[in-house]
Order: structure tokens, then sequence, then C-alpha cells
């Protein structure tokens, strides 16, 4: 799993049957990193999440047919970024 920032939500209008209509979101990961993620749980802008990849992320979702590689799991409650292990 990996810890992210939500920056902001993605809006496409067009896209492929298998994303349905899930709610896509911007993160930001701590090493910098962009990256898409479907939102299962309604994480607004500004929250740490922590979030799952691969066909992992496929089972965080309701409906396990969803076409993500990256889902967000949960909100972080509380999280100390300066102690992030990167030392």
């Amino acid at each position: 799993m990996e810890i992210a920032r939500v920056i902001g939500d993605v809006v496409c209008t067009r896209r492929v049957p298998g994303l349905y209509h899930c709610s896509l979101r911007l993160l930001k990961s701590v090493t910098g990193s962009l990256s898409v993620a479907t939102d299962p749980v309604g994480v607004p802008p500004g929250k740490w999440v922590f979030a799952t990849a691969g066909s992992a992320a496929r089972y965080a979702m309701q409906d396990a047919t969803t076409i993500t590689d990256l889902t967000i799991c949960g909100i972080i409650d509380g999280w100390d970024e300066d102690e992030d292990g990167r030392g």
C-alpha cells in the first residue's frame, strides 16, 4: 500500500466501459510522483490517504470487475509526514 495526498479531482467524460462512473482523484506520493486512483471512499482534496495498487486495487472497489490499477482504500486520520521513514 502507498501513502499519498489527494491534490484534486480528475474529470473525464469519455472513458472505457470498465470505469463506469467511478470518481477519480489525482494523488501525489510522498516522493512527489503523480498518479490517478479510483475513489470509492469520497476523499476531498488535501487529505492523506492510503491506496492499494495492482490486482488488489480491483478488489478494493465495490465491483471487482472495475478496470483500475490504483484504488484509495481509506483516509488517514493521523500521520506525521515528517516521520514517514525517509529519515
